[in-house]
């Protein structure tokens, strides 16, 4: 009916938070995008991305239509061809490649949850190729396994409101996430909760912390270590729940001894006093929570180190799954979740075994992901999904792209990710790329990874799709959102992108829902609301959440071989890592790497969230970019005034991997020995051709993810301890 306005309840995808918003539509056509206020996590408001809706829908420069390339690969040359003509050539290439190499030849290559990632798996399981990767590696899911290996799930839903202490620790929600921050101030001022920071740098949220730990960038495995020293060595610990709910606290007494706090003051540049106030505080503030945050996801080899030293902490305190501490949701008990939709049983175990990476990362591969979920299994009836939590290594992809070993890899599906900019050594990444045989990319709109595609094919935004927010696949709960408008020109979701594709491969039987509504829908029905349509359940329910439950191991058990806590684990020990918690350097410091520090004698942290971006995302949005125009490296004045730098100054960034510029930002939050660049820059206004510039300013051209320095357990790369050297840019 001409005239019509209706109010759309819609998710921004912006980022992994997906605030709830209202979209006035008219006749069809978006009108105006507000926060949602009865949203339980954003409660109406907006961050400049979500106010930035709909020129993201309406951008000149958004790919609408599939594009093949003609010419050479890179040149930025495309010609618009139909869907039809893309997906048949597309489907008749992995055909062969299936036939010539084997289904482990195909691999694909995700971005932050932008997606319904459990089709891509469903695709990839039907297709036989075990080799999915994402940027999971360096995000979160490093310490969701190690959790899951000690304690049968990741402790990751925090009782901020309800706890008498938070500790953010790598994390600065006052920049990147903030209903956490707005959260984190309610908590403080309602209930007098005490908030520990630990940041090498003085960040928005250390600023307002009651108490800031400023450690080296990397030595959080030190700290954690000492804390625990501390807590038992004064008996801090919660003793009923240790005696009657852990194995191997004898063992873990005996490993802590030598991680005193003058020991770690040495490693961490904070002093011994300092740790021990903290670790009291921490431990007799109960309940008390530490909250997840991702630089400790990005520490190379010492990664998985520092998730056990915490999983260990939280346990001995008694801060697992209480009121106010750091709750276990295990998966949603009806909902069908994400790894019922993703037929990892149709996946051989022949197909398995060839994933890449896991003869060496076996706990964020197949091996160990077999071992996890059949404790999950056992205890919560359903285990974690394979997206996400059971991936090839990148690293390891990229090289056998350029070796063809232990096989060939011909081709690469890229949907919602920018490996470019997104992967360390990028370098390498580039040169991987520029040797397949087919690169697919869909995408909003031409990346610097596009750029270099066979094909790019035109994604749907949030506004022009139905979103199911479930944390990954992982929460018990669900928040439903509706899409705003059909797709703008001939958009498509990554659901419409992989069922398509499957028809083609001959997967029809396995894609029965034509749409994502039918999936949606299909998947709430065991909730019982008996309602007609996914829209109904969106405007009439939305909102999910299966009853809280405390202390579930007083009736279950934990989902470990043991039943309880493992302070000393048996699947890590099975999988052939140190079941105790222990201190790992990062792969690069001058403690690790003393000849590469005298040429390299600064620390480099490459990464954190920034407003108004994310990852790699949003610099052709023009009010976006006006409020931040060019990168910044954050550089002490002390340091700056003896290199000669000023304020604003183009400065290079070198490392033994590469050499990148962005401008100086003078300011005392990091300290003179530490720098801190920012992630995910090119230039959409430098065109195709240039690679949209993606080598001047993108830090992760400076980063190394050679296999041998990445996490033993999860193949995480190292990009907040690196070590490097800064020069102002002359002439």
């Amino acid at each position: 009916m001409a005239g019509t306005t209706e109010v759309k309840k819609a998710a921004c995808y912006f980022c992994h938070m997906n605030c709830g918003m209202l979209v006035h539509v008219e006749d069809g056509v978006v009108k105006k995008v507000t926060g949602d206020p009865e949203h339980p996590f954003n409660q109406g408001a907006q961050c400049p991305r979500g106010a930035s809706a709909m020129d993201h829908l309406n951008h000149i420069n958004r790919v609408n239509y599939p594009l093949k390339r003609v010419g050479e690969r890179g040149s930025g040359n495309f010609k618009r061809v139909s869907w039809e003509e893309a997906l048949e050539d597309i489907a008749a290439r992995l055909k062969k490649y299936k036939a010539e190499y084997g289904a482990e030849s195909i691999a694909t290559a995700g971005g932050t949850n932008r997606t319904d990632d459990w089709a891509r798996r469903r695709f990839f399981n039907l297709l036989g190729s075990p080799n999915v990767v994402h940027t999971s590696p360096v995000c979160w899911i490093p310490n969701f396994l190690v959790e899951t290996a000690i304690y049968g799930w990741s402790a990751f839903d925090p009782e901020i409101m309800g706890s008498r202490c938070v500790v953010v620790w790598g994390h600065n929600p006052g920049a990147s996430y903030l209903p956490e921050m707005r959260g984190l101030l309610e908590a403080r001022e309602k209930n007098g909760t005490k908030i520990i920071v630990i940041d090498p740098r003085c960040s928005e949220t250390a600023a307002r912390a009651d108490l800031w730990l400023p450690i080296r960038p990397g030595s959080d495995c030190a700290l954690a270590l000492a804390w625990l020293n501390v807590i038992i060595n004064e008996e801090l610990y919660d003793a009923d729940f240790v005696e009657n709910w852990t194995v191997g606290f004898e063992e873990l007494r005996e490993r802590v001894q030598e991680y005193t706090p003058e020991w770690a003051e040495a490693k961490t540049w904070v002093p011994a006093e300092k740790i021990a106030l903290a670790a009291r505080i921490y431990a007799t503030s109960r309940p008390a929570c530490i909250q997840w945050g991702v630089a400790t996801d990005q520490l190379g080899r010492a990664t998985s180190a520092v998730a056990q030293a915490r999983a260990v902490l939280r346990a001995i305190c008694g801060n697992l799954d209480v009121p106010g501490g750091d709750v276990m949701p295990g998966p949603h008990p009806t909902f069908i979740t994400d790894v019922e939709m993703e037929l990892n049983e149709l996946l051989p175990e022949e197909q398995r075994a060839k994933q890449l990476g896991s003869d060496r990362f076996r706990l964020s591969t197949w091996p160990g992901y077999k071992l996890l979920n059949e404790q999950l299994e056992r205890v919560w009836g359903k285990g974690l999904p394979a997206e996400w939590m059971c991936e090839a290594s990148p690293p390891v992809l990229w090289r056998a792209i350029l070796t063809g070993k232990p096989y060939p890899v011909k081709a690469l599906i890229v949907l919602a990710d920018n490996p470019l900019s997104s992967y360390a050594n990028s370098r390498l990444v580039y040169e991987a790329l520029n040797k397949l045989d087919l690169l697919v990319v869909m995408d909003y709109w031409l990346t610097p990874t596009a750029a270099l595609a066979d094909y790019v094919l035109p994604a749907a935004s949030w506004l022009e799709r139905p979103v199911l927010t479930t944390t990954y696949g992982v929460s018990d709960w669900l928040i439903a959102s509706e899409r705003a408008v059909q797709p703008l020109y001939e958009r498509k979701t990554d659901y419409d992108f992989w069922r398509a594709l499957g028809i083609k491969m001959g997967q029809e039987e396995y894609w029965p829902w034509q749409t994502n509504e039918e999936a949606f829908q299909y998947r709430l029905e065991p909730l019982g609301y008996g309602l007609e349509t996914y829209e109904d359940f969106v405007q009439g329910v939305r909102f999910d959440f299966a009853p809280r439950e405390y202390y579930k191991y007083l009736e279950k058990g934990f989902a470990t071989p043991s039943g309880k806590v493992e302070l000393k684990s048996s699947i890590l020990e099975t999988l052939g890592y140190d079941p105790l918690p222990h201190y790992v350097e990062p792969p690069f410091s001058p403690e690790a790497t003393p000849e590469l520090a005298r040429d390299y004698p600064l620390i480099l942290i490459a990464g954190g969230g920034f407003m108004p971006f994310y990852h790699s995302e949003h610099r052709q949005i023009t009010r976006l970019r006006l409020l931040h125009p060019e990168p910044r490296v954050a550089i002490n004045p002390e340091l700056a005034q003896k290199l000669t730098i000023k304020e604003g100054d183009w400065v290079w960034i070198e490392t033994p991997k590469g050499k990148v510029k962005q401008r100086a930002k003078l300011t005392t939050a990091v300290p003179p020995g530490v720098v801190q660049a920012e992630r995910g820059w090119w230039y959409p206004e430098k065109g195709a051709k240039d690679l949209f510039g993606v080598w001047e300013s993108n830090i992760n051209a400076c980063l190394d993810d050679d296999p041998d320095t990445c996490d033993p357990a999860c193949g995480s790369w190292c990009t907040r301890s690196v070590l490097c050297r800064i020069a102002k840019v002359e002439g």
